[in-house]
């Protein structure tokens, strides 16, 4: 079996091919099952944010399960393979734990060290988990990542300061604006998103804070929670009119702020700066040709967040090295796994031995009280697995060695084991 991820990020894309790529979370369930049954894939697991989309699968026949990969991603995006190869990586075995790990620590992030992403890589799992997609070895490689993720953050200050999309985002929007004391600041969504923006722009001061959402009580509670306003999406027009800032993370996979929007809240007499975060994008590509209008997206995010790299170098040297010593060690529980069958059928051997024995010689022994059949059957029990212990041992821990594969063919030989 081997471990394959194919994907697209913000590296290999452009941020047009990205988007279209992008799954709503409401889909993964659906795309992860469907995946599951193909006949090159045993399990699967579909990461998509707003940085990338990848598939993570078990597969016997790595061109196989290559091509169906290939061809569901050119099937989410409405693509053809010409248009979307050019832009694909792909890593397996070793190189594919890595990538995930490095992933779920924050490393391969546009943020370096950003917080959001581990929270994806388990929902990611769960989800194909719930969908049966996500079984023994891809449940052990997600349970991985996620400790990785953890180690990365608790052991390192990889994750201090800006360390999320969405604290980056304000303060991009602080280094372009200044000061945003007296300014009015609409966001628009309240997911977790929004949601960080939100709290981001709480802690930066002085802006007075509208939320705008589609289910208006998330949204309420949401402004509540900052001290701000919340504004309907009847009202959204107004609130971009009154707005010096909007900053768009909704999940509507369409537009929001489009240029009919616009058309309603023209002329604009001061200058409005938007920037959207939303996968796929919140604002209509021609909103930005508007007067008084700038709109900045996640690759102006992604240009920014790089010119911070410098200061997080050495923690990321450091997140490197705990990323090898996790890869490391779930190589080794992975390889283990691949031994359990043989130890089991070792000792399923040496039970059917013992418990023969037992019934030979079941005449001798039925002068026994119950306490005393009850010892004997622990004593032979007893005897059985400390004779086992050893040889279960070795070939747990040198599984995938060429030694370990002379124990196990003496082993079948030694036991009579297909």
């Amino acid at each position: 079996m081997s471990i394959l991820v194919i994907g697209v990020n913000h590296r290999s894309s452009p941020l047009a091919l990205l988007e279209r790529l992008t799954l709503a979370p409401a889909d993964l369930g659906k795309a992860v099952a469907g995946l599951a049954v193909k006949d090159n894939i045993r399990e699967a697991v579909v990461l998509s944010t707003c940085n990338r989309t990848e598939v993570y699968v078990i597969t016997e026949l790595f061109h196989g399960a290559y091509g169906d990969v290939r061809d569901f991603l050119c099937e989410v995006g409405d693509l053809s393979v010409d248009e979307l190869t050019p832009h694909l990586y792909s890593q397996h075995d070793s190189a594919a734990v890595t990538h995930l790990f490095e992933v779920a620590a924050g490393l391969d992030s546009a943020v370096l060290g950003e917080s959001e992403i581990l929270g994806q890589v388990r929902a990611a799992w769960v989800t194909a988990h719930q969908e049966g997609a996500a079984r023994s070895e891809l449940n052990l490689l997600f349970r991985c990542a996620v400790a990785t993720g953890k180690r990365a953050r608790s052991e390192t200050a990889i994750g201090r300061g800006t360390a999320s999309i969405s604290h980056a985002a304000v303060e991009m929007v602080t280094e372009v604006v200044g000061d945003l004391s007296g300014k009015r600041v609409l966001v628009v969504g309240a997911g977790s998103m929004g949601e960080g923006v939100t709290v981001a722009l709480r802690r930066a001061g002085g802006a007075e804070i509208l939320v705008a959402n589609r289910t208006p009580e998330r949204g309420t509670t949401l402004a509540e929670r900052v001290g701000g306003v919340a504004v309907g999406f009847d009202r959204l027009a107004d609130a971009v009119a009154a707005a010096d800032v909007i900053v768009a993370s909704t999940g509507a996979g369409t537009p929001v702020i489009t240029t009919e929007l616009m058309a309603d809240v023209r002329p604009l007499t001061k200058p409005l700066h938007i920037v959207d975060i939303a996968m796929p994008r919140d604002v209509e590509v021609g909103v930005a040709d508007l007067d008084n209008v700038s709109v900045l997206d996640l690759d102006d995010l992604r240009d920014w967040a790089d010119r911070g790299l410098a200061h997080r170098a050495t923690e990321a040297a450091r997140v490197r090295e705990i990323v090898g010593e996790e890869v490391e060690h779930f190589t080794i529980e992975a390889t283990a796994r691949q031994a359990a069958p043989l130890v089991a059928s070792m000792r399923e051997a040496a039970e059917r031995v013992r418990t023969g024995e037992l019934d030979r010689f079941m005449a001798r022994l039925g002068h026994l009280g119950d306490a005393e059949r009850d010892a004997v059957e622990s004593l032979t029990r007893a005897i059985v697995a400390k004779l086992l212990h050893e040889p279960s041992v070795r070939l747990k821990s040198e599984a995938g060695t060429p030694q370990g594969e002379r124990n196990a063919a003496a082993v079948r030989d030694l036991f009579g084991l297909s």
